[in-house]
């Protein structure tokens, strides 16, 4: 299989992350998204929507979005229940992250890390620090109760928050604030075969 992405990327990081603790072979294609290069013909007909990461199967079928790659590449291992509370609760986080958590804290050390903070997105950079410390309260409050998201067990909703939960230092959010979250962090970073951000 394929996987096209970019490893700074916190949405292609947690794919790779999870070929790594499954080991599954693949080839990993590197995009550039600075250089236009998901609005090539060749790309949009693996994902119309221009955006990385996409996995491609050997048969040539393509999933785009990476929590639902995730869950794919998964699907009957100990990252993800078949039990339907256990898995809607790793899919509530995997929306928590999309909706209330990425947009921030992602797109905050977008601006910061790949623009380097130009005067014209500051106030940008600075209008998603809020809803940021909202999203790590969240995630706070949840790993002082448990080791993991979800419960006991670690899963891809972890792999998912992990992303981009982990770089938001590079965003402006001072992770010290949070200590629940860095033993949190700390516990992934010590999972067999785990690889960071390259």
């Amino acid at each position: 299989m394929k996987i096209y992405g970019d490893i700074q990327s916190g949405n292609c990081y947690k794919i790779k992350l999870l070929a790594s603790l499954l080991n599954i072979e693949h080839d990993w294609i590197h995009l550039d998204i600075l250089k236009d290069e998901t609005h090539t013909i060749e790309f949009l007909v693996k994902n119309p929507n221009a955006k990385i990461p996409v996995l491609e199967l050997d048969d040539g079928r393509c999933i785009s979005e990476s929590n639902a790659i995730l869950n794919y590449l998964a699907s009957g291992t100990e990252f993800l229940s078949s039990d339907p509370f256990e898995y809607s609760k790793i899919q509530q986080w995997q929306f928590f992250e999309q909706y209330s958590h990425e947009p921030f804290i992602a797109v905050a050390r977008f601006i910061a890390k790949y623009l380097h903070l130009p005067d014209d997105r500051k106030a940008e950079y600075e209008s998603k620090q809020e809803g940021g410390h909202k999203a790590l309260q969240v995630m706070e409050q949840q790993l002082r109760k448990t080791p993991y998201l979800t419960g006991n067990k670690f899963t891809t909703a972890d792999i998912s928050l992990y992303g981009y939960t982990h770089v938001a230092d590079e965003g402006g959010f001072d992770l010290n604030e949070y200590p629940a979250i860095m033993l949190w962090i700390g516990r992934i970073q010590s999972q067999p075969k785990y690889i960071g951000m390259e």
